[in-house]
C-alpha cells in the first residue's frame, strides 16, 4: 500500500488510473477505523481496482463545542490494517494541504442541510459536501463507499453529487453492528462500561418500530411512541431527536407510504451517537431493515 500526503500526489495517481482505463474506488474517512470501515473497503474491493482510503479529520465538519481535538487519531493502526485489508493507496492530507490560507469556498445542499443532524449541529453538512466534493475532484473515483449509518449524509452527497453532475457514483452500504445491536462508530470508543450497555438501547428502540409495523401500526406518531418508551427506560440515554422521515425529501410523514427512514439521535453519557433503521414497501407490508 502506497500512503500519499499531497493532493498533487494522489491527483497524479488518479490521471495514471483514469488513463489505463482503470475503475478507481474511493472511501472516505476519518479514520479511527472498525468493522463499518472495512466492510466499505470489501465492497470497493469487490468492483473497483486500485481502492483509495482517504483519511482526514475534517475540521470544517466540527462546532466550536464539539470534539474534534479530541476525536480518535490512530494514524499507524489504522495504516495497518489497512495494510492488511490489501488497500492500494492511502490518502492522508493535511488540514493546510486541504484548507490553505486565503479558502473560501463551501458546498452547501439547501433543503436537506438545515434539518435533523443540520438542526443540532449548524453548519456541520456545510463541512462535510464541502470536504467530499474537494475528495471527488482529487481523486476522481468511479464509485465512492459512504455508510448507511450517517443516513442523512448519504443523502446529501448523492443530491450534491447529481446537482453538480459529479461523474462520481455514490454507493451506501448496509450498517455493521455489534452483538447486542449497537451500530459501529468512531466515537463508541468514548463510551464507558455503563455508557456502552446503556449505548444498545438505540438499536433497541428501532426494532420497537419495526415490531409495531409488523403488528400492522402505520401512524408514525404511534410508532415514535413505541421508540420513545424504549428510549425512556434507560436513564443515561438523553434523544435529541427521533423522526421517521421520507427517505429522498427528508420530511417527516405521518404516515406510512414508500420508503422512509426512522433517523435517531441521543447523548450517551457524554456521547452523542446516531442510528437509523430503512422502512421499504414490500407488496402489501414494509421491511424494515436496522
Amino acid at each position: 500500500m502506497e500512503t500519499i500526503h499531497t493532493i498533487e500526489w494522489m491527483k497524479q495517481i488518479a490521471h495514471e488510473a483514469r488513463a489505463r482505463d482503470r475503475i478507481l474506488g474511493l472511501v472516505p474517512t476519518m479514520g479511527a477505523l472498525h468493522e463499518g470501515h472495512f466492510s466499505l473497503i470489501r465492497a470497493a474491493q469487490r468492483e473497483c481496482a486500485p481502492v483509495v482510503v482517504s483519511l482526514f479529520v475534517n475540521p470544517k465538519q466540527f462546532g466550536p463545542a464539539e470534539d474534534f481535538s479530541k476525536y480518535p487519531r490512530t494514524l499507524e493502526q489504522d495504516r495497518a490494517a489497512l495494510e492488511a485489508l490489501g488497500v492500494d493507496f492511502l490518502f492522508a492530507p493535511s488540514p493546510q494541504d486541504m484548507y490553505p490560507a486565503g479558502f473560501r469556498t463551501s458546498v452547501v445542499v439547501e433543503g436537506l442541510s438545515d434539518r435533523l443532524e443540520g438542526r443540532s449541529r449548524p453548519g456541520h453538512f456545510r463541512g462535510v459536501t464541502t470536504v467530499v466534493l474537494k475528495l471527488f475532484e482529487i481523486v476522481q473515483p468511479r464509485f465512492a463507499y459512504f455508510g448507511r449509518k450517517d443516513a442523512q449524509q448519504a443523502r446529501l452527497i448523492r443530491q450534491m453529487s447529481a446537482d453538480l453532475n459529479l461523474d462520481t457514483s455514490v454507493v451506501v452500504c448496509p450498517i455493521v453492528r455489534e452483538a447486542d445491536g449497537l451500530a459501529l462508530s468512531s466515537r463508541n470508543v468514548y463510551l464507558k462500561a455503563e455508557d456502552r450497555r446503556a449505548a444498545a438501547a438505540l438499536s433497541r428502540s428501532l426494532a420497537a418500530v419495526r415490531d409495531e409495523i409488523a403488528k400492522g401500526e402505520r401512524d408514525t406518531g404511534r410508532l415514535l411512541a413505541a421508540l420513545r418508551r424504549v428510549l425512556a427506560l434507560e436513564p443515561r440515554v438523553a434523544p435529541d431527536y427521533a423522526e421517521i422521515v421520507d427517505n429522498e425529501t427528508l420530511e417527516p410523514v405521518p404516515i406510512l407510504r414508500g420508503s422512509c427512514y426512522v433517523l435517531l439521535a441521543a447523548k450517551v453519557g457524554g456521547t452523542r451517537l446516531i442510528d437509523n433503521a430503512l422502512i421499504e414497501p414490500d407488496g402489501d407490508s414494509f421491511r424494515v431493515t436496522i
